[in-house]
């Protein structure tokens, strides 16, 4: 069982498992003796990513089975993903109070039954909405798996714990571009829909059995949410969130699309996409190696450094190969980047991880779902290299305020 040692400053003592405590003001955890994240919740972020990138090598597929333009097909991917943001402070806020398993339970039941019908959807109006509710629901268990390692695990070994939840993450990713895009080029896009769906209750029922860990304990909901809002770093990630949002997530939804525009399969072109993935998993591999090595702002660097020169490379030589490498160094960006700000977002507000950790998440999702938007347009017209080049130039400044901000937080503690 996953315990967390609660540390704490002034107040009455209380006796947890045989350690005095006070409970007035939770500070981060003191140590764990097991890191590892428990396989139901790994299979759980497993599925929600599964969902979430399945849409992108299929929305080709969409447009032709629906008879709808591309950038109608897109809004789908949007509209999940704006659903998925701003989902995210009523999941977190409820994780703080009843749960982070119960929250994600919840969840997942949820979207297993919008994911089934959208198997079933007739036009493109029904599945864009059936799709907006799963997007909700599904947001129930990314926030709560990271509140639950946040819980669990001390802050100097917290990232190196988040990996191995990231490295499913990267599995489900990387899938879900290779079997989507598979499945509608061969069999039917509806299947797509469907198979995360019933992944979705397998995952529900099998964390009935997994326990949760000790967490600070919450006061009213006022009181919860304000102590998100005093916190001037909450801002910083949050905003920060939602750039890197538009930036990865965002230009991610069009690698798919551009390889198709060169004659590629939908199959084939979820097949390269799925690099992504596979990048993820390994580069997820290498952060946790690293990180009693280089410092948080270090690694955020490496990241950003990733990220521009894939989108740089295909922006200057739009072909197959360099949109392979752009969907690899994304992976590597997202596995050395984004775990420096979800491992950041998780120290922000210790006693009220749940809400801060979802609030950086809402920020995330609707930064992609802008970043999905505006190039939906361009993506009509198949101006990739445009979209491509603006993230590459938008990368730059973002990396240097995450390494800037993350420094400053450090050199605060």
């Amino acid at each position: 069982m996953i315990r967390q040692c609660l540390a704490t400053e002034a107040g009455p003592r209380r006796l947890h498992d045989g350690i005095m405590s006070t409970v007035t003001r939770p500070a981060e955890p003191a140590a764990l003796p097991d890191t590892r994240v428990p396989f139901p919740l790994t299979a759980a972020a497993f599925t929600a990513n599964f969902d979430r990138f399945a849409v992108t090598p299929i929305l080709v597929t969409l447009a032709v089975a629906l008879h709808v333009p591309l950038a109608s097909a897109v809004s789908i991917a949007g509209g999940y993903a704006l659903a998925y943001g701003l989902s995210q402070p009523v999941w977190g806020v409820l994780s703080d109070r009843i749960g982070r398993l119960r929250t994600i339970r919840a969840g997942l039941t949820v979207a297993a039954l919008a994911g089934l019908a959208s198997a079933v959807a007739p036009d493109l109006s029904t599945l864009a909405t059936l799709r907006v509710l799963a997007g909700f629901a599904f947001g129930a268990v990314v926030p709560s798996s990271l509140s639950f390692v946040g819980d669990a695990v001390a802050p100097r070994r917290r990232q190196a714990a988040l990996a191995d939840l990231m490295a499913a993450l990267g599995l489900g990713s990387g899938l879900a571009a290779l079997v989507a895009g598979a499945i509608g080029n061969w069999l039917s896009w509806r299947l797509v829909f469907a198979m995360p769906a019933i992944a979705a209750l397998v995952a529900a029922v099998a964390l009935r059995g997994t326990p949760e860990p000790l967490r600070a304990p919450v006061d009213g909901l006022v009181t919860q949410v304000a102590a998100v809002l005093r916190a001037r770093f909450t801002y910083v990630v949050v905003m920060l969130g939602a750039v890197e949002g538009a930036i990865l997530l965002g230009g991610l939804t069009f690698v798919a699309p551009a390889l198709e525009h060169r004659g590629l399969s939908g199959a084939a072109a979820g097949a390269i996409t799925a690099v992504y993935g596979a990048a993820t998993l390994a580069f997820a591999r290498a952060v946790k190696a690293l990180t009693h090595r280089i410092p948080p702002h270090g690694l955020a660097a490496i990241g950003g450094g990733f990220v521009a020169t894939g989108y740089t490379a295909a922006a200057a030589v739009p072909a197959l190969w360099t949109f392979a490498l752009l969907a690899a160094l994304l992976g590597a960006g997202w596995a050395f980047l984004h775990s420096t700000l979800q491992a950041w977002a998780t120290s922000v507000v210790p006693e009220a991880r749940g809400t801060a950790v979802s609030f950086y998440v809402a920020a995330l999702f609707v930064g992609s779902a802008l970043g999905a938007a505006l190039g939906g347009a361009p993506a009509e017209h198949a101006q990739f290299g445009a979209i491509f080049g603006l993230a590459a130039a938008a990368t730059v400044p973002l990396t240097v305020a995450v390494v800037v901000a993350r420094r400053r937080f450090t050199a605060r503690d």
